[in-house]
């Protein structure tokens, strides 16, 4: 029998340049004997909604066309039901496609893993803010990052990992260390001023940068990176080991393991998978095997 494949796009991916991909991909898939709808919004929040209504339909998969943005979106429509999420990764960041072991940087090879079907079950983490409630499949982060990536999201050069380094050394140049409070799984708590809190169910955001270089999406924990606060010269000595994973191993980097994380800070923003969910302080539980992915 023909998947039913619902294909969500998201016509801005990588400034839009992705759209070309799209025609291939969607040939691809209905030569490999999938039947293949389109869903693309009008903005994030009809995108949402459509994917959610598509959901309810029960197709045989909801293939996200994007990026780490995108893929956000999509665990939002599928969690806790039984209709895998696919990705075909052709965004600016791919960090979940890359943890699941998702072809990256190759649409029909993603393509191809997608009409095979395979699914596994994947742990997902939910996020609580004053301004609401959302999943996510990566990496949740509070301080500098998310500061990088709030200033990355309007750049509009260069792509792809370049953007991160240029957002990294402009934030630099007014950033100062915020004072946090954690803590992990209500007993465990740690005060300190931190340049960062991460919060990861899988290693890595910012287009490959192992924040969390040992988290896994199945192990129903969330990893937990708190970068001390670090002077100017002493982070970017640091830093570079962000994409080897090897600042874990500085003595002002503590790391732990929980299944549920409070963050405490005054005005920082909350971004996770790459979007804004509002400012802390933000409650992080793991939410273990309610995400099936076809990896």
């Amino acid at each position: 029998m023909s998947p039913r494949l619902a294909l969500l796009v998201n016509p801005a991916a990588r400034g839009g340049r992705a759209l070309r991909l799209l025609e291939p991909v969607v040939r691809r898939l209905r030569m490999g004997g999938a039947d293949v709808s389109v869903i693309a919004g009008a903005g994030p929040a009809d995108a949402l909604e459509r994917a959610c209504a598509c959901v309810a339909e029960r197709p045989d998969a909801l293939v996200a066309f994007g990026g780490d943005g995108l893929v956000h979106l999509a665990v939002q429509a599928v969690t806790g039901t039984d209709v895998p999420l696919g990705i075909i990764p052709v965004g600016t960041g791919n960090d979940v496609a890359a943890a699941l072991g998702v072809p990256c940087g190759d649409p029909m090879a993603a393509a191809r893993t997608v009409l095979r079907m395979r699914t596994r079950p994947v742990d997902v983490a939910r996020a609580v803010t004053g301004q609401g409630e959302e999943l996510f499949a990566s990496v949740l982060c509070c301080g500098f990052d998310a500061r990088v990536n709030e200033r990355a999201n309007r750049l509009t050069w260069p792509s792809g990992r370049a953007r991160y380094v240029r957002a990294v050394v402009e934030e630099l140049r007014a950033f100062r260390p915020v004072p946090f409070r954690v803590t992990l799984d209500g007993e465990e708590v740690l005060e300190r001023d931190a340049v960062l809190v991460a919060v990861g169910n899988t290693r890595s955001y910012g287009g490959g940068m192992r924040i969390c270089p040992d988290a896994r999406p199945d192990d129903g924990l969330l990893d937990v990176v708190v970068a001390g606060a670090l002077g100017v010269g002493e982070f970017l000595r640091v830093f570079p080991g962000v994409y080897r994973g090897t600042h874990v191993a500085h003595p002002s980097v503590t790391v732990r393991r929980a299944r549920h994380v409070r963050l405490e800070a005054d005005g920082v923003p909350v971004y996770a998978d790459g979007e804004r969910l509002g400012s802390g302080p933000v409650t992080c539980a793991a939410v273990p095997g309610e995400l099936q992915v076809i990896a």
